[in-house]
């Protein structure tokens, strides 16, 4: 028989952050599983910043929500019925339709994920495209050599608090992050391995910076955007390397943003920025994969979590993830009768 599941889905398009009014928390029956279907039963949701823009009209390098249907992004859950031979009830899989109970999907579209290696969340966060986001940066985008000192904006989200302690692993000789509030600044450096924590909600972003790398950066991972990159440009060192991975501080915007002032420094200092999409980097998850399950396992990876309870409150878990209140990958962990 169809089960009934709750779902979000994008009710009207946002002007500037979110509101309630832009979503609707609904339910839709999902049909059994037809050969080569799965039904999943989604056990952990995760919400991202990249889910603003997809909020929003317009071409960009995913499609954007479309008003009344469910919304999507990562999720893991568990088989319930199968319709697959190669993936029978009870595996545990990764896929793209997060933001509801249940998915009925195609088989082979699903990732089966090892919870021996690590907790299934964990295909959400450092073992999942937020860790692979970090690692490619550092190794591939703009990639970190020995001796370098690295800079990570939005270093106690996601991304941020991975990617600090990777550029540790690969050889950076300081890392140095921003974050909100003096208790996300002892985190970085107490738990996450970073040798300066800078406090933008101080004031003094150039300053902050240029005390805490008096030798200039070599590599800045970019999260936040706007006043973060133009702080960094200015102690950038010659040939440094930007990865922009993302611009929170402008994802509600409603005006476009002022370009950086610094700007110019990068044609004399040779400077290479360069936009980050995870998708282009796949090839890398074996290695990664590895390599991170590694570091996990001796305890030189840390992975955070920020757990939202019940698919009720998914859409509180995201606007609260854009406001800073996470620390580490946010969580929707659901809840089954």
């Amino acid at each position: 028989m169809p089960v009934t599941s709750r779902e979000w889905q994008l009710a009207a398009r946002p002007v500037g952050e979110p509101r309630d009014s832009d979503v609707a928390f609904t339910e839709s029956a999902v049909s059994d599983p037809a050969p080569g279907q799965v039904l999943v039963r989604n056990d952990w949701l995760s919400v991202d910043p990249y889910m603003r823009g997809r909020m929003d009209e317009g071409e960009s390098y995913i499609p954007p929500f479309e008003l009344g249907e469910a919304m999507t992004g990562s999720a893991v859950g568990t088989v319930v019925a199968s319709g697959s031979d190669e993936v029978p009830v009870g595996t545990t899989v990764s896929h793209f339709r997060g933001w509801r109970e249940y998915a009925l999907l195609d088989a082979e579209g699903l990732q089966v994920v090892d919870t021996d290696l690590a907790p299934a969340q964990a295909y959400l966060g450092v073992l999942g495209t937020t860790g692979l986001t970090a690692y490619a940066t550092l190794v591939e985008v703009s990639p970190v050599r020995e001796g370098d000192v690295v800079f990570v904006s939005g270093a106690a989200g996601a991304v941020g608090s991975v990617a600090g302690q990777i550029a540790r692993h690969l050889g950076a000789s300081r890392v140095i992050g921003s974050a909100g509030g003096p208790e996300k600044g002892r985190r970085l450096v107490e738990d996450f391995g970073f040798d300066a924590a800078i406090d933008y909600r101080e004031g003094d972003l150039p300053g902050q910076l240029a005390e805490a790398a008096p030798e200039g950066i070599d590599v800045y991972l970019d999260n936040v955007g706007g006043d973060h990159l133009e702080a960094a440009l200015a102690v950038m060192n010659l040939r440094g390397r930007v990865g922009m991975v993302g611009a929170i501080s402008v994802y509600n915007a409603t005006e476009a943003p002022a370009g950086p002032r610094t700007l110019p420094l990068a044609i004399g200092r040779r400077i290479t920025l360069r936009g980050m999409n995870v998708a282009d980097h796949y090839h890398l998850v074996p290695e990664f994969v590895g390599r991170a399950a590694t570091w996990l396992a001796d305890g030189s990876l840390r992975a955070e979590e920020t757990v939202v309870e019940g698919i009720e409150n998914a859409f509180e878990a995201f606007t609260s993830m854009m406001r800073g209140a996470n620390t580490g990958k946010m969580l929707v962990r659901l809840r089954h009768a």
